[in-house]
This record gives C-alpha cells, structure tokens and sequence, in this order.
C-alpha cells in the first residue's frame, strides 16, 4: 500500500513523515507499507529470537532488531529507505546517539528479509542497496520458494540464501535447503537449519 505524497521525498523527510501505525518504507521516493503474513512474521520473530540468544550467549557486541531503518541508494542515486525483517547491528554505531530515530545510514553487520509475494525486491533491489550500502551479510529467506527457478532451482524448492561481501565489495552467496547448516560469518557457532526455520 503507498501513501500519497506531493513529490518524490527524502530520506529525511521519509523519517519526518513516517506513520506511527505500522511500518513502512521509502520506495522510489513514496512512503510505502509494509503488510506481512502471520507465517512471515512468526518465521522473522523465530529468527530474531535464535540471533539474540546467540548474542547472549557468544556475549557477541550486537543489537538484534525488527524496527530499524536503513538509508540505501539506488543505481541511479536515489535514496531509499528499507525495513529489514531482522536487523543486526553493533552496539557501537547502535549507541553512538541514543536519541536518534531507529534509522541509519551505516551499514549494518546482516540484514534478513524473509521472502513475500514481491520477491523481485529482495533478490534484486534490496540485494543491489544491501551491497551498495556495505552490508557485510544479507539473507534471503525463501520460504515458500517463491522466487525464480534461476534462484531456486527446478523444481523450486524452499531455500535460505546467504550473501557475504568480498574483498572487492562484491556479495558472493551460497544457498542452503532442508536440513544444511547454515553458514554465516557474523554468527560462526550457528547452529541452524531452513528445516528449523519452516517449523517456526
């Protein structure tokens, strides 16, 4: 759903204008709402939970959120303003202003978006900002094999991409289904799989 809006905004006035009733995001300069499905939220909340408590228990210096926003730029320059489902940021650039709105323009450590209908942005869009912006660590979480078969594979099956930034900045991914472990550099001790993640 996208609100009406007289021009093409901002980052900045995304952040003054941003509904208190839900979350949104900046899409191609209009103030766009994000509706997600039970299941959809019940898998980010499973997977945020599963972050944190290895945050708490590696005593790892992150912050593991659903609420923040984060400034990205298109190809073209254009400012954007993304709302990963999960978000994992160090506590450092987290604490720096404790004042300000749950919004950055630093690059977080990983983001997650778990795959909707609109699966075009998540392995197109936002992958493209998400490396732009320097984020060492992306997931897509498709659980519902929704995106394409390039992605997927034929037949489609449900899988969990994990893209990495190389040395040149580039995202490299792998892809893991059923019960692989999932891999991630933020979190080495994981121990996780999209068979768990399905379950939530």
């Amino acid at each position: 759903m996208t609100l009406a809006s007289q021009r093409n905004l901002s980052f900045t006035e995304f952040l003054d204008q941003y509904p208190e009733d839900g979350f949104y995001e900046l899409v191609n300069g209009e103030i766009v709402r994000i509706l997600a499905t039970r299941q959809l939220e019940d898998i980010a909340d499973f997977i945020a939970d599963v972050f944190k408590a290895e945050v708490s228990r590696c005593q790892m210096n992150y912050k593991v959120s659903d609420r923040i926003v984060l400034a990205t730029q298109t190809q073209t320059g254009q400012e954007q303003g993304r709302h990963p489902d999960v978000s994992v940021v160090d506590q450092t650039i987290w604490r720096s202003n404790r004042t300000a709105y749950t919004a950055l323009r630093e690059p977080i450590q990983l983001a997650v978006e778990v795959v909707s209908t609109n699966w075009e942005d998540d392995y197109e869009d936002k992958l493209d900002e998400y490396q732009r912006l320097g984020i060492s660590e992306y997931w897509i979480v498709d659980y519902l094999a929704l995106g394409s078969r390039s992605y997927l594979g034929f037949p489609k099956q449900p899988a969990v991409f994990v893209y990495q930034l190389d040395a040149q900045g580039h995202y490299q991914y792998q892809r893991f289904q059923e019960n692989d472990l999932i891999q991630s550099l933020t979190f080495l001790e994981l121990q996780l799989t999209l068979g768990q993640i399905l379950m939530a």
